[in-house]
């Protein structure tokens, strides 16, 4: 496995992979990973990821176009193309996204299926709140969703 750490606004990031970006984990929350004892520190490898994620977290970049290795049941793999279609700087409620799946019932379902995202931020899981307008669960935790959320609304307005 390949790492390297990328310095954001959020944190250190850490981004793995074997030939593509596999993962994205925060420095801290339920998603804090620490490298293996067999993977190879490889920033050439991201290169491209890192370009784009200094553009995103400039406000330069609204939409990312990156090959990604994303493993998880088809049913996940369906909430995440989904995902990828939330405008920058918008968010949507988890029952919207359940129907966007076309499985309207299944909100809590599609909230696990979110809380799975292996590639968080470049999936923007973010982008996804309760349906009283309330912040709820995320990996790197509620503050860096906060975070985010901020960013993208502040340079979506310039």
């Amino acid at each position: 496995m390949n790492y390297c750490y990328f310095e954001s606004p959020v944190g250190k990031l850490l981004l793995t992979g074997n030939k593509l970006l596999e993962n994205l984990y925060f420095p801290l929350g339920k998603t804090r990973v620490e490298p293996g004892k067999d993977w190879t520190y490889n920033p050439e490898k991201f290169m491209d990821i890192i370009l784009q994620l200094e553009a995103y977290f400039k406000g330069e970049l609204t939409r990312f176009d990156l090959e990604l290795s994303i493993t998880g049941t088809d049913f996940q793999k369906k909430v995440w193309q989904e995902l990828v279609k939330i405008p920058y700087g918008e968010t949507i409620f988890y029952g919207e996204l359940a129907k966007r799946v076309a499985n309207p019932k299944a909100s809590r379902a599609v909230g696990m299926a979110n809380g799975k995202n292996p590639i968080p931020i470049i999936i923007p899981c973010h982008r996804v709140i309760g349906k009283d307008g309330s912040l709820t669960g995320f990996g790197g935790g509620l503050n860096v969703k906060k975070r985010l959320l901020y960013l993208e609304k502040k340079y979506k307005k310039q």
